[in-house]
């Protein structure tokens, strides 16, 4: 599913909390702190809320969220599937309800306590309750043989890609090493303050051979984003409004939400190949995009994102970034605040949070003037646009 939106609709304000390993409160807490500053952020109050929408596997009940807030009434709440891959479906999701008339003033939000709750990177048996994971019932079919964990999950689509186009773990740790850059001089980021070299990421332990190492992995955190999404007519009251001028999804026959390994070509992201037809195919070209936010739960991911979005050809990634092109000066710069790798991982909706930063010129890496953003997540993704 895919909207070419034309600008019937915008996101108006950005909230969070910090990202941390031990949060001390609550998934709800923490869902309606990030909210309330969104709302700020937008010149809204809750009074003005008339829908949410969030994950599958967000612990956080709309019931008590409403109560928490004091919203008095919800006429849209939706979830999306797919985890961090369908992060960026709530902005499909809350753009289309805004557009179509089903809410006026609609909130995206996520909020996790990946550290000090559930962990995320802990082997299990697929599947893991709601509360923890949506899981996918295929995973029965390679638990038995030890891939019980996201690396080990991702591990088996990583290591054919190297096999196929020669990709080493030093070609995914040139890419670590920038993000740790963008990283360092986030105060928001895990990292911050803590650069790397190649040589560092070389000597961090194996996660799962010879694929994933310790600093190729994303950060389990505790947080949460929120974004507040209306229609653009009422986005020119607000503050400092950014268009939401294409969303969609991509779900392929055989493609499973953790588990991915049905597919034909597991070198190749093909759920991407499909999200980037129908986001390129909006009369937005690549050659518009200033900056882009793609989900890096594991490095690997990012580079095989990279090609099936059409920035590079398939097995060239490893020369794309090597050049230099995630770099703020380079051709395409890349997860600004650090990435899910440097900054946090709040499921990849804190990626969208930095475009927005981006467009609105206050980001802490902030770009030279840029228009339009590109947020991908595997198979969900949106095109930002600051207003004209």
């Amino acid at each position: 599913m895919s909207v070419s939106l034309g600008g019937s609709a915008a996101i108006v304000g950005i909230g969070q909390t910090e990202f941390s390993k031990a949060a001390g409160r609550s998934e709800t807490q923490l869902a309606g702190e990030a909210i309330v500053a969104a709302l700020s952020d937008a010149g809204l109050t809750t009074d003005d809320v008339d829908g949410f929408v969030s994950y599958t596997i967000d612990p956080v009940e709309e019931t008590e969220l409403v109560r928490a807030l004091g919203t008095p009434e919800v006429r849209w709440s939706s979830r999306v599937p797919y985890g961090g891959g369908g992060s960026q479906g709530v902005l499909l999701h809350a753009a289309a309800a805004v557009a179509g008339g089903a809410a006026r003033v609609v909130v995206a939000y996520r909020a996790i306590k990946a550290r000090s709750g559930s962990r995320f990177g802990r082997a299990q048996v697929s599947p893991r309750p709601t509360s923890a994971h949506s899981g996918s019932t295929a995973s029965q079919w390679c638990s038995p043989f030890g891939v019980l964990t996201p690396a080990s999950w991702m591990a088996l689509n990583a290591t054919r890609y190297m096999h196929t186009y020669g990709v080493t773990s030093a070609d995914f740790g040139r890419a670590v090493v920038q993000l740790r850059d963008y990283a360092a001089t986030n105060p928001n980021a895990h990292f911050y303050g803590t650069r790397i070299t190649l040589d560092d990421h070389q000597s961090s332990r194996w996660i799962a051979e010879p694929a994933i190492r310790l600093f190729d992995c994303c950060q389990e955190t505790d947080g949460a984003v929120a974004l507040v999404v209306t229609t653009a007519d009422r986005a020119r009251d607000t503050p400092a409004p950014v268009i939401v001028a294409a969303a969609a999804t991509a779900g392929l026959f055989e493609e499973e939400i953790a588990s991915n390994h049905y597919r034909p070509n597991l070198e190749v992201m093909e759920g991407s190949v499909a999200l980037a037809a129908q986001l390129f195919g909006s009369g937005i070209a690549r050659s518009d995009i200033d900056v882009a936010m793609i989900y890096d739960a594991f490095s690997p991911i990012l580079l095989m994102q990279l090609e099936a979005l059409g920035f590079c050809g398939f097995g060239e990634a490893k020369d794309f970034i090597a050049d230099g092109n995630l770099a703020p000066g380079g051709g395409l710069p890349c997860n600004t605040n650090g990435g899910l790798i440097g900054e946090g991982y709040i499921h990849g909706l804190n990626l969208t949070v930095e475009a927005v930063r981006q467009l609105r010129g206050v980001a802490v890496n902030q770009l030279d003037d840029p228009s339009t953003a590109l947020v991908t997540a595997s198979r969900t993704g949106v095109i930002l646009q600051r207003p004209l």
